[in-house]
Parts: structure tokens; C-alpha cells; sequence
């Protein structure tokens, strides 16, 4: 496994992290815990050495499963990055979506990150976690409601008082990466990236390696598309997010499976996976820390790991990105 210093900070994070999202169920057709801790369990023990979860998956859930690995794991050994301002428990703030939890009630989900829900929400997730710090801390989604100055200044109590270590974002542009700077110091934005979401090259990405922010890509595998496991006519579990997005359109399916195969001779020179490939050519791209690789058995998690024990020459990302510019993918 590669580890990667994560901008300014002391944490040095393995290039493939688990992403917990999945493992809460919430989205995804729901979630069976006991296979969720032992892929978590089995990433650790493959070289995996940071996990990636949020108070919104599952309502808890997934901060519950990763406390649970964690009695297993020693903890100064893991980083564990978790994020705040998205409330199912409290209307205010952004309105963000109507949902359904894991056991098919409806709920309403705000984005909030007003000063005394980002304490509230700090106290709630370390419970969960069953520890007594958290070593990157992020707000979730932009709040329009609250100001920035606001939310980070908590965020900055919650340093000084040892809590956190350092603070993140997800889903920022560069605007709000720089005025979230002014109160602190900003490790990282987590943003989506993968092969078919390349729209951080233009702004974020460089602006990241100008300032020495670290990226953290997720859904690198654009939520299971990229391993060339669907098929047209792809049928998701009631509950699960991607039947109704736009990449799960069939001729979407098929255009993105026509160019896998393209690729899937360097994985098999390379005793890869295409999912695999998918991951290392994400970790090789400029200005990108890490990727978020989710999982819900164990090997899934072991196959996500593997992957960074391999290696492209630039020729080789050459070729893929040549097949990438023929991908077109419609709305």
C-alpha cells in the first residue's frame, strides 16, 4: 500500500481509503453490519489506514459499524474522517431531500452547520465511533443558510479542545475553500471524481495543488458503474440511490461497458480487475490524495486494496485517457 501526506497536515493516509457510505445501508438497499466490520477489518489488514464515513449514512449507522471495527483495530493506527451538516433529527437550514431510512420510515434531511450543530453533531459522532478524537473533520455540503465564518470558528473551538485534528470539506468550490481558510486551516476537499467526472480538472484541482490542499476523490468507480459489472436493464433493491440517476441509463450502461473493454487488456496484462484499474488510474491523476473505495464484504475491501500495490507508466494513462476522450455519455 502507498500512503500520501494529506496537504499540510501530519496525516500520512493510505491512497486507497475505505468509504463507509455503503456500509450504512442508507441509499443502497440497505446493510447487513457483520459484513460491513470485517470488510473494514480486512482493508486494515490489507494496508488500509483510513476510513471515511458520516453521520448521514444511515442516520448513525455507519459511525456505529466503524466504532465496532474500531475495538478490534488499534486506533493509533487509523485515521478516521468523518464529516458533519446534514440533520435528519433537526429542520433547519438548507431543505436537501426527502428520504427513507433503513427501516422504510420517511425523513427530511437539512443541510446545517450552524455553530451549535457542529458541536452537537462532534459530541454525537465520537460517541459512535467510540473515541475520543477525530483526525479529519468535514463539513458535508455547503449550509447557504449559516456563514461560513460560523461554522468554521466551531470547527476551530473543536481543534483547540483536542476533539479534532484537522478540518476538512466535501463538495466546495474554490470560493468557499478560500473563505472557509480565513478562520482555519483547511486540509482537504473531498469532491467527486472518477473517469466520467472529470469537472474538478478545471478549478478545484488546481487550486488544491497551488495551496497545498489535499483531494479526497469519491465515487471513483461512479457508485459500481466503472466496474463493468452492469448490464443494461441493471435492477436495483428498493431504496438504493442509483435508480434513478442519470449514469444508470441504459445506453449510458452500455457506452460505458463498450469503453471498459477497451481497457480491460492493461488490466489483464496487469492481473487486474477493470474496477481495480479504475482505482490505480484515480490515485495517478495530478492533485489527487487518495480514493474512496467502498465496500460491503470483505472482498470487496480486499480487491479495493489491492489495487494500489500496482503501477501505470505514463504511457499506459496515455492510452486509457485516449479511450476516455471517445467515451460521450448522454443526459
Amino acid at each position: 500500500m502507498e500512503y500520501r501526506k494529506l496537504g499540510k497536515t501530519s496525516l500520512n493516509l493510505s491512497a486507497i481509503t475505505f468509504g463507509a457510505w455503503a456500509a450504512g445501508g442508507w441509499m443502497w438497499g440497505g446493510n447487513e453490519s457483520g459484513d460491513a466490520i470485517r470488510a473494514i477489518e480486512s482493508a486494515f489488514d490489507h494496508g488500509v489506514n483510513a476510513i471515511d464515513t458520516a453521520p448521514i449514512y444511515g442516520q448513525g449507522i455507519s459511525e456505529d459499524i466503524v466504532g465496532e471495527a474500531l475495538l478490534a483495530i488499534p486506533r493509533d493506527q487509523v485515521h478516521i474522517l468523518t464529516k458533519f451538516g446534514m440533520r435528519w433529527d433537526l429542520a433547519k437550514g438548507d431543505f436537501a431531500m426527502k428520504s427513507k431510512n433503513n427501516f422504510g420510515k420517511d425523513i427530511d434531511i437539512y443541510k446545517y452547520a450552524g455553530a451549535e450543530s457542529v458541536i452537537k453533531e462532534c459530541e454525537d459522532s465520537l460517541r459512535r465511533l467510540r473515541t475520543d478524537y477525530i483526525d479529519l473533520y468535514q463539513i458535508h455540503w455547503p449550509d447557504s443558510t449559516t456563514p461560513i465564518e460560523e461554522t468554521f470558528k466551531a470547527v476551530e473551538t473543536l481543534i483547540k479542545d483536542g476533539k479534532v485534528r484537522y478540518a476538512g470539506v466535501c463538495n466546495y468550490d474554490v470560493a468557499q475553500m478560500q473563505e472557509a481558510g480565513k478562520y482555519v486551516s483547511l486540509a482537504s476537499n473531498q469532491i467527486p471524481y472518477s473517469m466520467l467526472r472529470r469537472e474538478i480538472e478545471q478549478e478545484v484541482i488546481p487550486y488544491c495543488m497551488e495551496n497545498q490542499k489535499g483531494i479526497l476523490a469519491y465515487s471513483p468507480m461512479d457508485r459500481g458503474l466503472l466496474t463493468g459489472k452492469m448490464k443494461p436493464g441493471q435492477e436495483f433493491s428498493e431504496g438504493d440511490h442509483r435508480k434513478g440517476l442519470w449514469q444508470f441509463k441504459d445506453e449510458n450502461i452500455r457506452r460505458t461497458n463498450d469503453f471498459l473493454q477497451k481497457i480491460k487488456p492493461l488490466a489483464d496484462e496487469k492481473g487486474l480487475t477493470i474496477g481495480q484499474l479504475v482505482l490505480l488510474w484515480t490515485i495517478h491523476q495530478p492533485g489527487i490524495t487518495i480514493a474512496l473505495a467502498g465496500a460491503r464484504n470483505e472482498e470487496q475491501a480486499v480487491q479495493n486494496a489491492k489495487a494500489a500495490d500496482a503501477s501505470l507508466t505514463r504511457d499506459e494513462i496515455a492510452s486509457i485517457n485516449a479511450s476516455l476522450d471517445q467515451l460521450e455519455l448522454v443526459r
